[in-house]
């Protein structure tokens, strides 16, 4: 009997160190796997991957539901990773944890490491803008309803593509594309850079102080909700403290929601079966969307009405 526990005992902690290392080597695969073991594929299906540039990294990849009777609201979600990881490919448990919830979901790449320095991953990210506009309704995607959002490098991307309107100019559309943004334990406001990913992706910027969304607040932005973890110190929950309060300040509509018991990967692992038994952040993400999509829908129609001329 000692025996038999003895070799249970060994097998689960060689398990658990196998688990450990594949974690620390592409923790987002690990977790796209699990997903897919636990929580099965929820009727949930890759329509489409596309390139939008030259390098590998540059693609998206579509996911829905597959039916086409309404239009759905589209979150387009960048990935984290530093500026030097990541690939869509590996993301696939963000679209089966908010396509159930009646949306589209696109998983934007974009260049990475020494191609991928300030501003490349912002042009990217505003090609994955742009592309889902001109392209989401064949899917069944609402191109008026596009949320951007991401975690930790991909939430920085986000934010500064909704904040700073030169991104989206270049691809000849304004901030107004943008419904809505989504923050996952972003940093949007970390200058000076201190660490070795922020001198590496931004420290040539000629203007460093303009690579901070922090920087580009306005009380006409898009609404934003911040998603954080108070045990994160890899982005500072301040990030979305200070972000919250300037776009409040500004005039703007800005949510901040604190999870205590969540750090910088805890936030985004709750997207990802088994963990999302607990609904907390998909609940907030998706009770965001649906009451932003449904102002801007009621906004549209009223804006529509014919005036009727005055009768005397």
């Amino acid at each position: 009997m000692l025996w038999a526990f003895a070799s249970v005992a060994f097998i689960l902690l060689a398990a658990w160190i196998a688990l450990q290392v594949a974690i620390s080597r592409n923790g987002p695969a690990v977790l796209d796997t699990v997903d897919r073991i636990t929580g099965g594929e929820r009727g949930v299906n890759l329509l489409q991957t596309v390139s939008i540039g030259n390098s590998a990294f540059q693609k998206l990849a579509i996911y829905g539901d597959g039916k086409k009777d309404v239009q759905k609201p589209v979150l387009v979600f960048a990935h984290g990773g530093s500026w030097r990881a990541g690939d869509p490919d590996d993301y696939g448990f963000v679209a089966r944890g908010l396509v159930p919830e009646g949306f589209i979901v696109v998983l934007s790449g974009y260049r990475l490491g020494e191609a991928g320095k300030f501003p490349a991953m912002l042009e990217d990210t505003a090609k994955a803008v742009a592309w889902t506009r001109a392209n989401i309704a064949q899917y069944g995607g609402d191109p008026e309803a596009i949320f951007v959002s991401g975690h930790s490098a991909g939430a920085y991307n986000a934010a500064m593509v909704t904040l700073d309107p030169q991104w989206l100019e270049r691809e000849g559309l304004d901030k107004e594309v943008i419904a809505g943004f989504i923050g996952l334990a972003g940093p949007y406001d970390f200058y000076p850079f201190d660490s070795d990913s922020t001198k590496a992706s931004f420290g040539e910027a000629p203007e460093p102080e303009n690579t901070q969304p922090v920087n580009f607040v306005s009380g006409d932005a898009p609404p934003m909700l911040l998603l954080t973890g108070e045990q994160d110190t890899t982005v500072k929950p301040r990030n979305t403290r200070v972000l919250t309060s300037a776009i409040t300040e500004a005039g703007g509509t800005a949510k901040a929601e604190y999870f205590p018991a969540f750090d910088h990967t805890g936030i985004l692992t709750a997207l990802a079966s088994p963990w999302r038994r607990d609904p907390a952040v998909i609940d907030r993400i998706a009770e965001f969307v649906r009451s932003v999509a449904a102002q801007k829908r009621a906004s549209a129609e009223q804006a529509s009405v014919p005036v009727q001329p005055e009768t005397r």
